[in-house]
């Protein structure tokens, strides 16, 4: 296949390369819509308790609350004779506004619940129609019209959980737009350190922009058949320009060296595309199906990561193997044009003495030197023993977003908070009496403020005054409970409170649904933990073949394994230290929390993916060498002396893509940005370049065991190059300043 490959190229590169100017225009076309069709949200499973709870409200009772607009007076209080003569006009706007259902205030209700302690601020309570982006696009134009001042000296600001998600949705782009105006110049700065060539230099970038342009187009697609978050943009440009640098670092690196040895332009691409090439393919391989096993969670926020990272890894690998050896035949020696003043000129060096001399010195004394480094990396992965997980709420936005400030005034100075109330909805007709009595039973929970039913409002275990709104909350064939109470929501008592909820006696042949911010929290944290053996099983298992059909042995892959969850565990424990204990919060601006349970299972994914990347690099050159007939050690030794300086260069380009992110005013992105680039700096030097040759000499000649008749098996269809040249199963290591 590689061979026809090169053929294809050499033959009509030209036409190759107008194939691919067209693909990109029209890739580019596409995906200019991706943002109109991406959603936000979609950290619940759609199974769940609480999201059927939430599909019963919206059906049957016409939503829940999902904006809430906190109300001000310029100054004396709210129930003021002008202020409620204000109030009056805001509220009959608001309920001729045809995106609005269940519009609920102080004015119409006079419920002190709705009224600050302070009698400063009222809330009003609507529930914005639509599904999840069309609620946040409404939202944001009902906002837009009446937040700031309004008539008669009232000050309106938004909250609640639409507000939150327009918020979040405006974020996205801007940290995306910044976190690009980074990487790129600074990818291409370090490109052209390495490659020490203009030309050189940007031909990477080629790769990366064809693999962003066609993920955005494939994610615009689906957008329009099934729920994509539009968070799976941040993956795209961040692996997309990675990974395209990382594979043609790979193929430029190959094509220089066989250019400086003096072969022919034709030979050199031949050669490039069978051994670089096969290594590339191999490669994207072990990422794509590390990144595949987040299409088993139901969340499709998670799912939407599995469809990009999928597809980026895909087409980045697809458009190197092919436009990569087309650009090489047009260009031919021209490749090294614009020679940069610390260019070398000469011949390629395959080896760099640094990596050599320090894999000589693990090998030579590998418990000396791999057990100070095993030490560092278990005490970083310590934080993970109090790890907590939590899904993303208003505290991931940055400290000056209106609808953040809104819910913490919600929090500190109303009497309960109704935008993170647990709902309980009984979807059949139930008689008033056993009605009343379970509303009872709910507000004697600890920490309930009050439980509104259609029969009226409870608190303390007795009736209450009922307000206004009690009536929409009954209805022939459903009724609704509202369990509002003064907990910290999403604390450790708000879903100590949920469990309680749904563990009180019910009515007689009735099984209420039970929903709500924190319901949704513990069914979101259930439903990923459920899967998450499944999905851990699925890369353990795919990896490991696609790891013995490489090398041939069942303990190279174990050895990889270990290793990498070695390495990950000590990212997510940093993280840990970080985002959820405070740890440096002030100095990135980020407010502690749980860490956010789908961000920290994508994190694992991506960093696993990446790793499993840089394995196939380092153990393709060890095999060859091994294959050669040279001793373990020497094969370690020389393998990593050729591969150490692309994988350093390759994890630093890639790192810098994520470390990007770490500008993001969005905390779960910031956390993602600098775990995933940590993960690979930590990787590429502490992992590939100590604790591989020292577990590789622990292992002695055993590192290469298989049993008898799976040695046959990979004999017959393992991933070997078979021919003249058996070290073209690995890519060439080195680059050239020639």
């Amino acid at each position: 296949m590689f061979d026809r490959i090169a053929e294809l190229a050499i033959r009509r590169a030209r036409l190759v390369l107008v194939v691919a100017v067209v693909a990109v225009a029209l890739m580019g076309a596409v995906g200019a819509g991706a943002f109109s069709v991406l959603k936000g949200g979609g950290y619940d499973d759609p199974a769940s308790q609480s999201s059927r709870a939430g599909k019963v409200i919206e059906e049957k009772f016409g939503g829940e609350t999902n904006l809430i607009l906190l109300v001000r007076t310029a100054g004396g209080r709210i129930d003021s004779p002008a202020a409620d003569r204000s109030g009056q006009a805001l509220v009959a706007d608001l309920k001729a506004e045809k995106d609005l259902d269940n519009v609920l205030s102080y004015w119409d209700t006079d419920s002190p619940d709705l009224r600050s302690e302070d009698g400063r601020e009222a809330i009003v309570l609507a529930h914005v129609k639509g599904e999840k982006t069309e609620q946040e696009k409404r939202a944001k134009a009902i906002i837009d019209t009446y937040g700031g001042q309004y008539e008669g000296g009232l000050t309106i600001e938004a909250g609640g959980g639409t507000a939150v998600g327009a918020d979040l949705s405006a974020q996205v782009p801007k940290d995306l737009i910044l976190a690009e105006a980074i990487a790129v110049p600074l990818t291409l700065i370090l490109l052209l350190v390495v490659f020490g060539s203009v030309v050189a230099a940007l031909l990477p970038l080629v790769i990366g922009t064809i693999a962003i342009a066609g993920t955005f187009a494939e994610l615009a697609l689906l957008g329009g058949v099934t729920d994509v978050s539009n968070s799976a943009t941040n993956l795209t440009t961040a692996l997309g320009l990675g990974l395209g640098i990382d594979y043609a670092l790979l193929m430029i690196s190959r094509f220089r060296e066989q250019l400086a040895t003096g072969a022919a332009v034709d030979d050199a691409v031949r050669h490039t595309v069978r051994t670089a090439g096969r290594t590339v393919a191999f490669s994207a391989a072990t990422v794509a199906v590390a990144l595949a096993a987040l299409l088993v969670f139901p969340q499709y926020f998670l799912r939407s990561f599995g469809y990009a990272g999928v597809g980026v890894v895909a087409i980045a690998a697809i458009s190197t193997l092919f436009v990569m050896p087309a650009l090489f035949v047009v260009l031919g020696h021209k490749v090294n044009n614009g020679r940069l003043p610390w260019a070398k000129k000469g011949r390629a060096e395959s080896r760099t003495p640094l990596w050599g001399r320090i894999a000589r010195t693990v090998m030579r004394r590998p418990a000396l030197t791999a057990l100070p480094v095993l030490a560092v990396l278990l005490l970083a992965a310590s934080p993970l023993l109090g790890i907590t997980l939590g899904t993303p709420d208003e505290r991931v936005l940055p400290e000056d977003a209106k609808s953040r400030q809104v819910s913490e005034v919600l929090r500190e100075k109303f009497n309960g908070n109704d935008d993170a109330a647990v709902h309980v909805v009984l979807d059949q007709a139930v008689d008033k009496a056993p009605l009343a009595s379970y509303a009872t039973q709910l507000s004697e929970l600890p920490g309930v403020v009050r439980v509104e039913a259609g029969p009226g409002t409870y608190a303390d275990g007795r009736p209450a005054a009922p307000g206004p709104g009690n009536a929409a909350l009954s209805r022939p064939d459903a009724q609704r409970l509202n369990v509002v109470s003064d907990l910290e929501p999403k604390s450790d008592d708000a879903q100590n409170l949920v469990k309680e909820v749904r563990a009180v006696a019910t009515p007689a042949g009735t099984a209420p649904l039970v929903g709500g911010t924190d319901a949704v929290l513990i069914d979101s944290k259930d439903s990923i933990s459920g899967q998450i053996p499944l999905a851990l099983a699925l890369v353990a298992v795919t990896t490991f073949i696609l790891l013995f059909l490489f090398t041939g042995s069942v303990v190279q892959p174990l050895r990889a394994l270990v290793l990498n969850v070695i390495s990950l565990g000590a990212t997510l424990g940093v993280m840990t230290w970080i985002f959820q204990d405070g740890n440096l919060a002030s100095l990135l601006g980020v407010t502690p929390q749980p860490m956010e349970a789908s961000m920290t299972v994508l994190m694992f994914v991506i960093a696993f993916g990446l790793s499993m990347d840089y394995e196939v690099f380092v153990t393709s050159r060890i095999k060859e060498l091994h294959d050669e007939g040279e001793d373990n050690e020497s094969a370690v030794t020389n393998g990593l002396g050729h591969t150490g300086r692309i994988v350093t260069a390759a994890a630093c380009l890639l790192a810098v893509s994520f470390f990007a992110f770490g500008t993001a005013e969005i905390s779960f992105m910031q956390m993602f940005g600098l775990g995933s680039g940590l993960a690979i700096l930590i990787d590429a030097v502490a992992v590939r370049g100590v604790l591989v040759p020292a577990a590789m000499r622990l292992l002695g000649r055993s590192a290469w065991y298989a049993p008898p008749l799976l040695r046959k098996f990979h004999g017959r269809y393992g991933l070997s190059e078979g021919g003249p040249a058996p070290e073209q199963i690995a890519e060439s290591p080195s680059y050239v300043k020639s």
